[in-house]
């Protein structure tokens, strides 16, 4: 029984100290990544459905520079570098009636945002023109802009002597990569 005990101890430590042939096992992914060209005027941009409003209420509303600044008016992301274009949809601010030409309204990038490039001050057409040309790519890039009616503008003809009331044109933001 001695002489079992001892060939099973034996045999017990050689399976527990003994030589161990496992061996590590080893998988491979491919991981890809899949890019696509993109650019977007991203929705926490504030010209997606915002507005601006110029009051005119006293004669000194209508004899300075009036000037509305608006951060975060535009918010793009682009894998390209890229150009923010601007127009006015029609000819003209209208109350439904009355009109004023849109060329009284002039749009600049003012002093903020994190986006580069040639800055355009544009006089308000209905002709697309390059208000940020050759942007850098990034994502979400701000744009502040500010929207000005000159002092000239505002007591000229264009809107002196016009009904009271609201008068309203879209203006309309494109950007398009290079």
């Amino acid at each position: 029984m001695k002489k079992q005990l001892i060939i099973a101890t034996l045999a017990l430590g050689a399976i527990v100290f003994g030589t161990n042939n496992v061996q590590a096992q080893t998988a491979t992914t491919a991981v890809n990544i899949i890019l696509s060209d993109v650019i977007s005027i991203d929705a926490g941009s504030v010209a997606n459905g915002g507005s601006v409003a110029f009051n005119y209420v006293t004669a000194e509303d209508y004899n300075t520079d009036t000037t509305v600044n608006v951060p975060t008016s535009l918010k793009v992301t682009s894998t390209k570098n890229f150009d923010v274009k601007v127009k006015a949809d029609g000819a003209n601010f209208t109350d439904g009636t009355n009109n004023i030409p849109v060329n009284v309204l002039t749009i600049k990038a003012a002093t903020g945002g994190t986006m580069a490039g040639t800055q355009n001050n544009v006089v308000l057409s209905t002709t697309d023109q390059i208000l940020i040309g050759n942007a850098p790519l990034g994502s979400a890039l701000t744009l502040d802009l500010d929207y000005e009616i000159p002092a000239a503008k505002s007591s000229s003809a264009d809107i002196l002597g016009k009904p009271v009331g609201t008068y309203t044109q879209n203006v309309t933001y494109t950007a398009t990569a290079l």
